[in-house]
């Protein structure tokens, strides 16, 4: 074959591939612009904290996110990162979305494949009218769907993750647990496995806001009380909304062939029972709760959600207690050891 035929061949084949990956391949170039934008319009912490125009609250925070690194990378067994050293403003607006789905009948959620990086049980996207589409799309297939937004996300060591300026608005316990929940995304993350990554981001982040409160604020602080209470509301609607979650796939076990009208039915009558009984709950800010999920569209990505990031809360806690004498650098370290990170 001549080098002319040769060079045609492989024009052919290069542009076969980009049209048959072309919705994949414009996803990812807008997602590589978003971030970029996230990751490179910033301005570094250090200016802010030396600049008398930023207000003191905010300085609190930052100094507050730059201690809470020290510590996890000392006292926690974290990797240690440029992360969190730099500030992006969102001028109080969301910027990243996430699209979810779930089969209606089913405790299933639906999967998303990516080159190099596996499987994920959602779908981020930085413009909001792609996660439209991307909602649309499964939801016009029958599929339950959710579109949330995010207040942050780990990079997994790719860019330098900056703070985002939404973040500072969070509590000094509620900004403690964030970050080091997406520090332990970028020290331990394994591929195809969304459920446990989550899960163990939320056990590193809770269990490490405690010890790091009680240390930097003492036990009997606001800061520290304050984070304890919104934890026993939290820890008492996950039981919850699990519990919920284990009826309903039960419920879905006995369908069989009713008709779609029925199931639908019994479904929206279960998933409403749930709901109802949240008043049942005995919760520090049960107001907090109420106005947060009143517009809630309650459906399985919900109760998904509560799975990915929570189920396995008492497995952890069980090996964490028993067998490294709720030492969590040691259990991490462990972690570590024994998964492979991507």
């Amino acid at each position: 074959m001549s080098r002319k035929k040769m060079l045609y061949s492989f024009i052919l084949v290069v542009s076969a591939l980009i049209i048959w990956q072309w919705p994949l391949l414009y996803y990812a170039y807008v997602q590589a612009k978003g971030q970029w934008h996230v990751v490179t319009d910033t301005r570094e912490v250090d200016d802010m904290l030396n600049d008398p125009q930023t207000p003191d609250s905010i300085k609190f925070k930052l100094q507050l996110v730059r201690e809470v690194k020290s510590f996890a990378v000392d006292s926690l067994g974290i990797n240690p990162t440029d992360n969190y050293t730099s500030v992006f403003d969102q001028k109080g607006k969301p910027i990243l979305w996430v699209v979810t789905a779930c089969p209606p009948f089913e405790m299933k959620a639906k999967e998303w494949s990516f080159p190099f990086i596996g499987s994920f049980s959602y779908k981020g996207f930085f413009r909001y009218e792609m996660a439209e589409e991307e909602e649309k799309k499964w939801k016009d297939q029958g599929f339950d769907t959710n579109i949330r937004t995010t207040g942050g996300w780990s990079t997994l060591g790719w860019f330098r993750d900056p703070i985002l300026s939404n973040m500072l608005n969070r509590k000094a316990g509620d900004l403690t647990e964030l970050i080091i929940h997406e520090l332990t995304h970028g020290t331990l993350f394994v591929k195809d496995s969304v459920q446990f990554n989550e899960n163990l981001a939320t056990f590193i982040g809770t269990k490490g806001a405690e010890i790091f409160l009680t240390q930097k604020f003492g036990m009997n602080s606001p800061e520290f009380i304050t984070y304890m209470q919104d934890n026993e509301d939290s820890e008492k609607f996950t039981n919850h909304i699990l519990a919920g979650a284990i009826g309903l796939d039960s419920l879905y076990q006995t369908f069989g062939n009713l008709p779609d009208h029925e199931k639908i039915d019994k479904k929206q009558g279960f998933i409403q029972k749930v709901f109802d009984n949240i008043d049942t709950l005995s919760l520090h800010r049960k107001a907090d709760y109420a106005r947060y999920y009143e517009n809630y569209e309650a459906n399985n990505t919900f109760f998904m959600s509560y799975l990915r990031y929570r189920e396995k809360q008492g497995d952890f806690e069980k090996t964490f207690r028993e067998e490294f004498g709720g030492d969590l650098k040691k259990y991490l370290l462990y972690l570590k050891s024994q998964y492979p990170s991507i």
